[in-house]
């Protein structure tokens, strides 16, 4: 009989305690917060550069009421800049997450993470994960939009909205529904998510088959196991509720250690800046940004740090409990022969798992 949900947790455990402390080395614990981070395991210039206020109303465009200092025209143009620039970082993200994702993989099977390697030898499922996620992020707000969208067009066509007073009650009535409706959305999805995440980026990286493919062959596995995957994702909620607030008390004392020195140099810096004569521009706002992302960028990957046992746990709870009902990865985390020992023994040079050859296509 497969391992229960229950059982599996002292595995993890065991494994945290093997990869992370005996021994402890600071450089895997780094690298571990970055790739956990970016896996998604889990956040000056001269007087001359700046326009004294008396010379604001010397642009020939509009300023902003209280910020006399910020032109309209260049503020709209650098809002534009940064959303567009955030876009282009949110798909480059997401694909460096993809193939992260599988380099935390191979850190758990192997206890040690090297990222250079990794992202060399893991490219093509991370393209094949990041494709996936990309036709899910579609399918999400698409479906979110029909569930949002048939029911409003229906109440707007119906005149609904016109006289709201007069249709309250069928307006509450849909609220109520279209409510459940999205949390049942939103469940499912996320479900579908962890359980890709899980289960079946392990089958990509041993078997080199595309997420389609992976859940064509998980789907029989959740059939015949329904009780255990069930129990899996139960526990696994309780388990992450239970970490998030031990992390989130870490992260708040850790903030508040963080914040009495950034607030002082912010407030030091104001007042330095305005005892020099400069005001709030286009360019202070873009240096303000700067700094303020670079600070947030620290912020989560000290966050990271402080995080690596529950970026260690996570992934070696899923795959002790996948193992026990995927051969090929439990032939990887229980080696028998002296081969597969070498390639996988905590005392060896890391590497990854073997790519069989893919599989020919069913049917």
């Amino acid at each position: 009989m497969p391992i229960s949900a229950v059982d599996t947790v002292s595995l993890a455990v065991e494994h945290t305690k093997r990869q992370l402390f005996k021994p402890f080395h600071f450089g895997q614990w780094m690298k571990l917060a970055v790739v956990g981070l970016l896996a998604g395991e889990l956040g000056s210039g001269s007087g001359c550069n700046f326009h004294m206020p008396s010379h604001a109303a010397s642009s020939g465009h509009g300023s902003i009421p209280g910020l006399p200092g910020v032109d309209i025209a260049l503020l709209a143009g650098l809002i534009s800049v940064l959303v567009i620039a955030g876009l282009l970082l949110g798909i480059i993200l997401m694909y460096v997450s993809s193939v992260m994702r599988f380099i935390l993989f191979d850190s758990i099977i192997a206890k040690q993470c090297n990222v250079t390697r990794g992202w060399n030898f893991r490219q093509g499922p991370g393209w094949r994960y990041f494709l996936w996620k990309l036709l899910y992020l579609i399918l999400t707000l698409g479906g979110m939009a029909v569930l949002v969208g048939v029911p409003a067009a229906v109440a707007f066509g119906a005149g609904w909205f016109t006289e709201p007073r007069e249709h309250l009650l069928p307006l509450i009535l849909i609220g109520i529904v279209l409510f459940f409706a999205l949390m049942i959305f939103l469940f499912v999805i996320a479900v579908i998510f962890v359980l890709t995440k899980d289960f079946v980026i392990p089958q990509m990286a041993l078997e080199n088959i595309g997420a389609i493919e992976g859940w064509r062959r998980l789907w029989p596995m959740l059939v015949a196991d329904k009780g255990g995957y069930a129990g899996y994702l139960g526990l696994k909620i309780v388990l992450a509720i239970a970490a998030g607030i031990v992390v989130g008390i870490a992260t708040l004392i850790m903030g508040l250690v963080l914040a009495i020195p950034t607030l002082g140099l912010s407030i030091f810096a104001v007042i330095t800046g305005k005892s020099a004569g400069l005001t709030w521009n286009t360019y202070t706002i873009t240096v303000a940004v700067v700094v303020g992302s670079v600070l947030l960028a620290i912020f989560f990957f000290l966050v990271a740090l402080i995080s690596v046992p529950v970026i260690v746990f996570f992934p070696a709870y899923s795959i002790y409990f996948f193992a026990a009902r995927y051969p090929a990865l439990s032939a990887v985390l229980y080696p028998q022969s002296s081969t597969a020992t070498t390639v996988f023994g905590t005392a060896n040079p890391y590497e990854p798992p073997p790519l069989p050859p893919t599989p020919s296509p069913a049917g």
